[in-house]
């Protein structure tokens, strides 16, 4: 086992890995044989574009060979593309690219773009003479957060899709995260900064788990390791944290419907089947119930896709279930810890949480 090998924040013994890696701006980085965060999948690729001038933007994954996927959905708001055809019923088994985007239901739109990039490119399922490229969609509700007019779209996703790369993803406050905040039990007056954040594990074996997730949640953001609130609600003067758990407890204002959503993927190098794949994506969320307090409310609309490339052959979908947990836990930490402030929207760092 090489010196190299650290322990994994969430507390899967060091002695199962050959490495954990995680980036993130600001924070030192262990680079693995296939880079980090979801990209450390072979076959992954991830390009981020972010428009700075509200700020909001969109986060592309290309999967050009094919690969399985699956969809779990657990948000009462949720904002899809293509969710359908992920159902194991259905006949068409891959996606080529999975878009996650702010903007609301106008993100969607983002989706549009990368099918353009894709099938420029001749790639898709063919149908006679045509390739059809499979492109499912998610979004996030960020038009509170600046000029709502200004919305990603199909311009945006062919941006991110051509910017896509199996490079280490940025993380924090750029693409689908960019204009993401968590933390709304009170309101918007009392919520703080989301982002983007990935992680990955890849076990002695070579089995390789990884995530990336765009946190917009009602709830607070609690690291799984410690207990601690990361970000999320304030307290009344702004300057510290309220602890979602005790004000739940208590009298408040129901949280807006459809103006949140933690939206993600998973992947694996590992060999699934659409079931199992699917199985993977419901597994994910529990790292979201983890590190985000409450999660899967009627306000949120919490979504998790799952990858299969199948490079590594066949693993136990209980243990790539249980990883996608941890690995999403992490991104979600990370999220939040990587984001930059807006005016009356300060970051984790602002207020002295790193």
């Amino acid at each position: 086992m090489s010196s190299g090998v650290t322990r994994a924040r969430f507390g899967v013994a060091a002695s199962m890995l050959v490495g954990v890696f995680v980036v993130a701006s600001g924070c030192a980085a262990q680079d693995g044989p296939r880079g980090s965060g979801l990209t450390a999948v072979e076959g992954i690729k991830l390009g981020h574009f972010t428009l700075s001038e509200r700020p909001t933007g969109c986060t592309v994954i290309l999967t050009e060979d094919g690969v399985v996927a699956g969809v779990d959905v657990r948000g009462g708001a949720p904002g899809t593309r293509e969710i359908s055809l992920l159902d194991p019923v259905n006949t068409v088994q891959i996606v080529h690219a999975i878009s996650l985007s702010g903007g609301s239901a106008f993100g969607l739109d983002v989706a549009t773009g990368v099918m353009r990039y894709l099938d420029e490119r001749g790639i898709g399922v063919r149908v006679g003479a045509n390739s059809v490229p499979i492109v499912p969609a998610a979004i996030l509700f960020d038009l509170g957060v600046g000029d709502g007019s200004v919305r990603p779209d199909a311009g945006c996703g062919y941006a991110a899709a051509a910017a896509a790369t199996s490079a280490p993803p940025a993380e924090g406050s750029v693409g689908a995260g960019a204009g993401a905040t968590v933390g709304k039990l009170r309101g918007m007056s009392r919520a703080m900064k989301g982002g983007v954040g990935s992680a990955s594990i890849e076990l002695e074996s070579g089995l390789v788990v990884s995530a990336l997730v765009a946190v917009n949640a009602v709830g607070d953001v609690i690291d799984p390791a410690t207990g601690q609130v990361v970000a999320g609600v304030r307290t009344a003067d702004g300057t510290g944290l309220a602890d979602a758990r005790r004000l739940i407890r208590g009298e408040g204002p129901e949280p807006t419907s459809g103006a949140n959503t933690t939206i993600g993927v998973v992947a694996t190098n590992a060999a699934l089947t659409q079931a199992e794949a699917t199985k993977v994506a419901q597994m994910s969320q529990d790292g979201l119930a983890r590190a985000i307090y409450p999660s899967h409310t009627p306000g949120d609309g919490d979504t998790m896709f799952a990858l299969a490339t199948g490079a590594f052959g066949q693993a136990s979908v209980s243990t790539i279930g249980a990883l996608a947990a941890d690995v999403v836990a992490e991104a979600i930490v990370r999220a939040v810890r990587a984001a930059s402030g807006l005016p009356n929207l300060p970051s984790a760092s602002e207020l002295g949480n790193r």
